[in-house]
């Protein structure tokens, strides 16, 4: 079948379409219905059917793979490499299941999770999944505020944390952080499990923290059995932003996103089981959730958990890590962002050819648009394909992209690719709420019912996931947020939030847009544009960009010519309503430790305002550019 008719398929008759995908994984009970769709927007997956996370990531797998590598967690930050085979993994995770029965948590209880990237964080959400309590993973490092925020609306039984992590050399306390927050925080645990690295000191609170060595000591070997979940239980919260400043906590399910993972690992990323997958992500983003910890385990293969840098900071820099771990485990299938490669791309090629990456068959690219420069100078460094997929927290898995497991579709630079099997997707004028034409832009946004493995709801706020997802158009559709277009042959680009619209005298602008037009001029390396307040214009467009070249430009005469050349650019790309009022060059941009710009703290800067918590930034230095030069 080609991939043209599977999609068909799904979206003719996704009840029978998806009753098939759900023979990938284990059930304890068979569904009695695949999908009840009787309280639209909400979807109910696999309706009756019991079926178990832990179980299908580790237990069933151990009649054949008891012996083979599962999880790898690797720190460049403390220099240390482990390996679980399957068979471990299972014993640590139910030693951390006892230890969290043994601290009274039950089914359906939240236990909010706290860590940096160590193989007691992936233990912790495993465990959470095998006795039915709903994990909460929180990013690293959040600040205290912010931390308290998911404390009061998650409200766990338990917490799970550590001293500390460390990014780039750079101690990060998490207790204190923690202390604070639960200071702040209206609802209290009942206990905090604590993992000492021996990073940072951390003061106890008796009575309630307690360590995670002892109480491993004292259940290693304690067997617990799984617990049966009916498909439709909650599986995890997951916090994003929310437009009213109050995170949304993104509510999963259990059976419908097993499902949804384990067509995905066959269909998306192509996996096979024996294999080695490595996600550059964090457990803290959904990507971590989906394609460090639950996805390669349920197809079967080992996972690589990264704790540190792509680029070391040894004299000269070391930009091989990644591809060191590809040779020396031989990684088949890599996902990673960007941004991320745009870092790699400022280092010296020779990295790449230090390594045998032969066992490397593909590397997926998602988390932020792919320009065309960074694909190709990848693709021809690796010498495999490079693969775009655009999702987001709410969808759990790839809402866009090319499956190359059903078919050899081919890619096309600057686009994601095509829907994938489940989503009816359209792109949608704002204004009128009619489908748009080929190459005309509008809202991307997905028909009802969501494939399985998208969010259910906002967790204990049914209203609130009406309100903001389905209530944007005259019709019932789910908005993205983001704006799109769709070519003449199906491949959508995606062009930007809709809410980083920039309104340039009545004239709508995607920053995006007005990025990628930058971004063809030769000297540029990166760009971010924000819409700055203006008294006449509503709003101008102000750039920041990175030059890949310092020649010429050092002082402010040389700096005036090159801005002369990028708002020509701009001109000849866009027209003269989308240039920029001011291009400003720095040799960073502020961005987070995941890879994400912060384009709304660089535009409160220019408005002259707090920037809000910048906790997760990955170098704090980038906002003093900032700063310097819109003083200069």
């Amino acid at each position: 079948m080609n991939f043209a008719a599977f999609y068909q398929h799904s979206i003719d008759d996704p009840a029978q379409f998806w009753a098939n995908q759900a023979k990938r994984i284990d059930w304890h009970k068979p569904f009695t219905q695949t999908l009840d769709v009787s309280n639209p927007p909400f979807a109910r997956w696999f309706n009756g059917g019991e079926t178990n996370l832990c179980h299908n990531a580790i237990d069933r797998h151990l009649p054949q793979r008891a012996e083979q590598a599962a999880l790898i967690a690797v720190s460049t930050e403390t220099n240390t490499e482990k390996t679980y085979t399957f068979g471990e993994l299972h014993r640590e995770v139910n030693a951390m299941a006892a230890i969290m029965q043994s601290l009274g948590v039950a089914r359906g209880d939240r236990v909010l999770i706290y860590m940096p990237m160590i193989a007691e964080a992936v233990f912790a959400m495993l465990a959470c999944a095998r006795i039915g309590a709903v994990h909460s993973v929180v990013f690293g490092g959040f600040a205290s505020n912010s931390l308290a925020t998911r404390i009061d609306d998650a409200q766990p039984r338990l917490i799970i944390s550590a001293d500390a992590g460390s990014r780039g050399g750079k101690v990060i306390a998490y207790k204190g952080l923690l202390d604070d927050a639960i200071r702040l925080a209206q609802h209290q645990p009942a206990h905090v499990l604590l993992v000492d690295r021996a990073l940072a000191d951390m003061s106890v609170t008796a009575g309630r923290d307690v360590s995670y060595a002892a109480l491993r000591a004292q259940y290693l070997d304690v067997s617990v059995p799984v617990v049966w979940l009916e498909s439709n239980e909650p599986s995890y919260i997951l916090y994003t932003s929310g437009t009213t400043g109050k995170p949304k906590g993104v509510q999963r399910d259990v059976g419908g996103y097993a499902v949804a993972l384990a067509a995905s690992m066959q269909h998306v990323f192509c996996g096979q089981p024996g294999e080695t997958y490595f996600c550059t992500s964090d457990i803290g983003w959904v990507v971590g959730h989906s394609y460090i910890v639950y996805g390669p385990l349920i197809a079967g293969m080992a996972t690589i958990l990264y704790e540190g840098l792509p680029v070391l900071a040894t004299a000269p820099p070391d930009a091989g890590i990644w591809w060191r771990l590809v040779e020396k485990y031989r990684v088949t299938r890599m996902f990673s962002a960007p941004t991320a490669i745009r870092v790699l791309k400022k280092q010296s090629a020779e990295f790449f050819s230090k390594y045998d990456l032969s066992s490397l068959k593909s590397l997926y690219l998602a988390g932020e648009p792919l320009d065309e420069t960074t694909s190709n100078w990848i693709s021809n460094a690796l010498g495999v394909p490079v693969i775009d997929n655009y999702w987001q927290t709410e969808s759990g898995w790839p809402i866009l992209s090319i499956a190359k497991g059903i078919d050899d579709t081919p890619t096309r630079l600057g686009s994601p690719g095509k829907p994938l099997y489940g989503y009816k997707m359209h792109i949608m004028n704002e204004s009128t709420g009619e489908v748009c034409g080929a190459n005309e832009k509008g809202v991307v946004v997905i028909e009802g019912p969501l494939p399985p493995g998208c969010m259910q709801t906002v967790y204990r706020d049914d209203a609130r996931f009406v309100d903001t997802y389905w209530s944007n158009f005259r019709t019932q559709v789910y908005s993205t947020f983001d704006w799109g277009i769709r070519d003449s042959d199906g491949y959508y680009f995606i062009l930007g939030r809709t809410d980083d619209v920039i309104n340039v005298a009545g004239h709508r602008l995607g920053t995006r847009e007005i990025e990628e037009s930058i971004c063809s001029h030769p000297n540029v390396s990166e760009v971010a544009v924000v819409g700055v307040e203006d008294k006449l214009k509503g709003q101008v467009a102000i750039a920041f960009v990175i030059p890949k070249k310092s020649d010429g430009i050092a002082d402010a005469a040389g700096q005036q010519v090159l801005e002369a050349e990028i708002l020509r650019v701009v001109d000849q790309r866009l027209g003269a309503v989308g240039r920029p009022a001011r291009v400003y060059f720095v040799s960073l941009l502020p961005k987070t430790r995941s890879g994400k710009l912060l384009r709304r703290s660089i535009q409160a800067l220019c408005e002259g305002r707090d920037p809000g918590d910048l906790t997760t930034i990955e170098d704090p230095s980038s906002l003093q550019q900032i700063k310097a030069v819109l003083r200069g």
